[in-house]
């Protein structure tokens, strides 16, 4: 057995670092972590980043994005939403209840699944 301290990052696959890296910081807003130099990294909350990976700079293909997606957690899923529409974002559809919590899925360029999250009720014990 071993023991995880915690999650440091989530990689997600792109083919454009520079694209991706200005959707990121630029249109989502993410606070980009400065000095990891051409590796574009995104501070996620408290315990977690985001580190954007061409995996054809570490001699591996690009072989699609991420079909699960990455919930981020925001106060509010619609006016997140409607902020990132304003953006010229598009949802695959409308703020999606689950009688726990709210969701709303986009894609970022590369077709990686992104969610705004936020769950409004308490966990089952």
């Amino acid at each position: 057995m071993i023991t995880v301290e915690r999650t440091d990052f989530i990689s997600v696959p792109v083919t454009d670092l520079e694209r991706s890296r200005a959707f990121y910081r630029d249109t989502l807003g993410l606070p980009e972590i400065p000095g990891i130099g051409s590796w574009p990294e995104f501070q996620l909350g408290e315990n977690v980043s985001l580190y954007l990976l061409d995996p054809t700079n570490i001699g591996q293909e690009f072989k699609g994005p991420h079909t699960s997606p990455i919930a981020l957690r925001v106060p509010d899923v619609a006016a997140a939403k409607e902020a990132l529409e304003a953006k010229g974002i598009e949802f695959t559809g409308d703020v999606f209840d689950t009688s726990v919590c709210h969701m709303a899925i986009f894609h970022d360029p590369d077709g990686n699944q992104i969610m705004l999250h936020r769950r409004y009720a308490p966990h089952a014990s």
